[in-house]
């Protein structure tokens, strides 16, 4: 079957009414999609606001961007690549992949490009969404937020931000016209993404000034080229593939060992980062500024090989006071003293992340009180049953919602796992003639109650670090506390007994 273009995906006049509407075309999209049609549904439609799918590793361009999981765990369990060109995915290889499973699966079949979903609004009398986009309206019995975490970037209200007289960028929208060449940088922020595009903006700035607010702990990178002779015995015997891909799995599921059970086990990650920092930054000053003082794994523990070394350059500087505004002509920090800086730059990149905590879909969500989820949630924090479903919102389903992040494995086993849930909650539904599900209050208190009560203990809830684990309740809302198997058993099956269902109403009584 030959693929849609871009171009006709975008065109074509969205459908009435779905049984399925996915918001979404990265991983989780992706696998939602494919999973529908193996399952002989086809009432969906996949809504993309983008130009193609791909999600975040579409938006994520900056030089150095990669996954840091390795690339036979971070892919579909049904499509594997013995192609990959690194023991770690480049994003522009990540990126390529999903496009490739998506044509080859037929997903642009019911995907509509530059279509974004402004509003969904859950109508109680119909049992239905009524989903407003930028190109017309359509209704769905069923809503899948498949947006992700890592697609709002989040950028500080610093005061005077506006008044920047230079190029300012997040590195989730970097601005690749922009030469960096001899100019004068300010990188604000040392998350994941700063740690991989750090060492190419040192090579080619002028100055580079990376102002930090709390250190990071980094263990070196164990990635290689994939030799030839090995994408070739992968080619003819998938199963061994297969028997790598396992492997990987159970060392990472090792590592919660140390996450949770014991967490002294981290003094050797900390032992292992300080030796490379050691061994790679000269001025005993700078390795004090970049060693932290929390427990590893309080904040996510990041990968590099070259992190430290370009920090140790000559044209690198590390700045610890806070910022405290940014003036035309750069960034103003305040050290102990009271002491104003001026530290003059011609551009500012945004390495601070994403809005992690607030799922940004909710605050276009409404549900049966006609509430966004977003006003729910800014009470109770991030909630919901199996990481999934919500009360108070009928027949929405979250892949990646709340509590299903991992701090140790591969997120495409959780979205595989929640996918299933989906499936079985939709065979459920239509055995059973079920026109709307909603987790019963009690249930989901009780699951977010032992959620919040395993996470206890852990490295995650450790204190000493601001994490964005954590929201501004201080409750962690992000992480899975436990291994990934017990997350797939756990929602094996729809649990229809903690739902409050509604039947599906004959014609007599819709016209009455």
């Amino acid at each position: 079957m030959t693929a849609l273009a871009p171009e006709q995906t975008s065109a074509r006049p969205l459908p009435e009414h779905v049984g399925v509407l996915i918001a979404g075309s990265g991983f989780a999209g992706v696998g939602a999609a494919i999973a529908l049609m193996k399952e002989g549904r086809h009432d969906f439609v996949v809504l993309e606001r983008a130009d193609d799918v791909g999600g975040t590793w579409r938006d994520n361009s900056y030089p150095g961007c990669a996954c840091d999981v390795p690339s036979n765990l971070y892919s579909f369990s049904f499509a594997l690549n013995p192609e990959w060109s690194h023991a770690f995915g480049r994003q522009p290889e990540i990126q390529a992949y999903l496009l490739k499973v998506a044509d080859q699966h037929g997903v642009r079949r019911y995907l509509h490009l530059r279509t974004e979903l402004l509003q969904a609004r859950w109508v109680e009398d119909e049992a239905r969404w009524h989903v407003t986009t930028n190109r017309g309206e359509l209704t769905a019995d069923v809503l899948v937020a498949a947006t992700g975490p890592l697609s709002e970037p989040s950028i500080p209200r610093i005061p005077g931000a506006d008044s920047f007289a230079g190029t300012a960028f997040h590195s989730a929208t970097w601005d690749h016209d922009h030469d960096l060449r001899g100019r004068k940088v300010a990188v604000i922020g040392t998350g994941a993404s700063a740690i991989q595009f750090v060492p190419h903006v040192q090579k080619d700035a002028g100055e580079l000034t990376l102002f930090q607010r709390t250190p990071p702990w980094v263990m070196p990178r164990p990635d290689h080229v994939v030799p030839e002779w090995r994408k070739a015995l992968f080619r003819k015997a998938p199963a061994l593939q297969r028997l790598t891909r396992a492997s990987i799995y159970s060392g990472h599921e090792g590592f919660i060992l140390a996450f949770k059970y014991r967490t002294e086990l981290m003094k050797l990650v900390e032992l292992r980062s300080k030796r490379l920092m050691a061994k790679q930054i000269d001025d005993p000053v700078l390795r004090a500024k970049l060693t932290p003082t929390y427990r590893a794994g309080c904040k996510r523990i990041l990968m590099s090989n070259h992190y430290f070394k370009a920090l140790n350059e000559p044209n690198a500087d590390v700045v610890t006071d806070a910022i405290v505004e940014i003036v035309p002509e750069g960034v103003v920090t305040v050290d102990g003293d009271g002491t104003r800086t001026v530290h003059e730059v011609d551009t500012i990149i945004w390495g601070t992340g994403f809005k992690i905590n607030e799922q940004p879909i909710a605050d276009r969500t409404l549900g049966t009180d006609g509430r966004t989820l977003a006003e729910h949630w800014a009470t109770t924090g991030m909630q919901a049953l199996h990481g999934t479903t919500v009360v108070g919102f009928p027949n929405l389903f979250f892949l990646v919602g709340p509590n299903t992040g991992l701090g140790h494995s591969s997120i495409i086993y959780i979205i595989e796992s929640q996918v299933e849930y989906l499936l079985d909650a939709l065979r459920t539904m239509r055995a059973r003639g079920i026109a709307a599900v909603e987790p019963k209050p009690e249930a989901q208190q009780a699951f977010n109650a032992d959620v919040q009560r395993d996470l206890e203990g852990t490295v995650w809830n450790a204190g000493g670090c601001a994490s964005w684990y954590r929201d501004a309740h201080g409750r962690n809302t992000t992480l899975w506390p436990t291994f990934t198997f017990l997350f797939r058993r756990m929602v094996r099956r729809f649990p229809v007994e903690a739902y409050d269902t509604r039947p599906v109403r004959t014609p007599q009584e819709v016209a009455a």
